[in-house]
């Protein structure tokens, strides 16, 4: 796996989030099971409702792109702390991703939690059925 490189490119992402609003800058990087990357970044809107997370932002493009099979993301954002997927995230993830999916909580490139997606979205509506 491009472990090291999904990493990079989640933190890479961070630096092109519009956070306008909050100043809470999140990247993203997805990595497909044939080894490509599709990263993304949170975009902010007035309407907070109108606003997007970085993991689905990595997730649209990579599927309006034709992608279906995906094996990990990296999601970056303060270096103080570890960023984990929100509930509307964790959801998408669970709608084209398998229980064994994994998700990297990144501080920094030598700082990092890795979960599957079972562990942060137990018992969830479906797994993998796109």
């Amino acid at each position: 796996m491009k472990e090291k490189e999904l990493i990079k490119a989640a933190l890479a992402a961070r630096e092109n989030a519009y956070c306008h609003y909050s100043g809470f800058y999140v990247g993203a990087a997805l990595l497909t099971k044939d080894g490509k990357i599709y990263s993304g970044c949170n975009v902010e809107n007035g309407v907070f409702s109108a606003s997007v997370c970085a993991e689905r932002t990595a997730f649209y493009v990579a599927v309006a792109q034709g992608e279906r099979a995906f094996q990990a993301i990296a999601i970056a954002a303060d270096e103080t702390d570890y960023c984990y997927p929100c509930g509307i995230c964790r959801q998408v993830m669970a709608e084209f991703c398998g229980e064994d999916f994994l998700i990297y909580a990144v501080k920094n490139e030598a700082d990092y939690k890795i979960f599957t997606l079972a562990q942060l979205l137990p018992q969830a509506f479906h797994f993998g059925k796109a």
